[in-house]
């Protein structure tokens, strides 16, 4: 029996983020809402093309496939299109063969009120306002950067990374680091090594991916030639004797990446190169940047980091 969606990592995700909707949103803006409508009629057999996020929910739903009797995952559109206008980008998910049936179409309306409804523990859009009051109303939604879409076909592995503070963990230590000197920081740091952080945005959607991670192990122990699908890692700032906190939050929670690179402020580049994952989440704006330009880069505009780059 598959698991209700109240048991269920759910992902929402906006058209913006799934497909390449330049040309779209081109003509919405110099012609309006009555020629954008014009123009998805007379293209609506012409599929969208591949968004910044599409490499990445492929290979998250592909995690049914390993599981088709749970079926722990899903993926939901949340899209400010009406559902005339949606039409297309429902016949673009029928083919580029995504496992998509629920939706809401809200017709120029921002989407980010249902993020609960839908049990999600995470939304993306490009759309950054609608980012930025998810986040306002403590819902957990990252802006995905404009990136050069990548989708390795025979890649099937679903690489994730993340960023801790402000991400994974709330901003407390960032706003004791943004309020002092390094060394405060590692000394406010390691005499609380011992206490867990708070979650983050992201916490809830961590935990369930690493419930997932269980279900791999479990996968592996019956059959040895099972091949993962899920890696994650942590790519942070931090180095020692910090890390340490990191490593008890992880702990109390139950849960751990399969990498974690302590940089000691190194830019994250260098290991988003190497590991190339299919999404990289952070607060920051000055840590998502990619030398190639491949890596799909998304922005957590949480807490202490968030009014930085406003004021930026």
């Amino acid at each position: 029996m598959a698991y209700p969606i109240e048991h269920k990592l759910v992902i929402a995700v906006a058209s913006s983020a799934l497909f390449d909707l330049s040309d779209s949103d081109r003509v919405f803006r110099d012609e309006g809402p009555i020629a954008y409508r014009e123009f998805q009629e007379a293209h609506l057999d012409d599929p969208l093309a591949k968004g910044v996020a599409f490499p990445f929910v492929r290979r998250f739903l592909s995690i049914n496939e390993r599981f088709p009797e749970k079926r722990p995952v899903e993926v939901v559109l949340l899209s400010r299109n009406s559902a005339i206008t949606g039409k297309r980008v429902f016949r673009s998910i029928h083919h580029h063969q995504l496992d998509i049936s629920r939706a809401a179409f809200l017709e120029g309306k921002s989407p980010y009120p249902y993020i609960p409804a839908f049990n999600a523990s995470l939304f993306l859009s490009a759309n950054e306002s609608d980012v930025l009051q998810a986040i306002d109303f403590g819902y957990p939604a990252g802006t995905v950067l404009p990136t050069r879409v990548v989708d390795d076909l025979d890649d099937g592995e679903l690489r994730i990374a993340f960023d801790f503070d402000g991400v994974i963990a709330d901003d407390a230590s960032e706003k004791i680091f943004n309020a002092g000197q390094l060394s405060a920081f590692h000394s406010h740091e390691t005499e609380k090594s011992h206490i867990p952080h708070s979650p983050g945005p992201l916490a809830d959607l961590f935990q369930k991916l690493a419930f997932l991670q269980q279900l791999e192990d479990e996968a592996v122990k019956a059959d040895e030639h099972y091949k993962r699908v899920l890696r994650m890692a942590i790519v942070t700032a931090r180095s020692a004797p910090s890390h340490e906190r990191v490593i008890t939050t992880l702990e109390h929670w139950g849960v751990s990446a399969n990498e974690t690179f302590f940089l000691g402020g190194m830019g994250k580049h260098r290991i988003l190169e190497v590991l190339k994952p299919h999404m990289f989440f952070d607060d920051q704006k000055s840590h998502l940047k990619s030398e190639g330009g491949q890596v799909p880069m998304v922005h957590i505009p949480f807490g202490v980091a968030n009014i930085e780059n406003a004021e930026g």
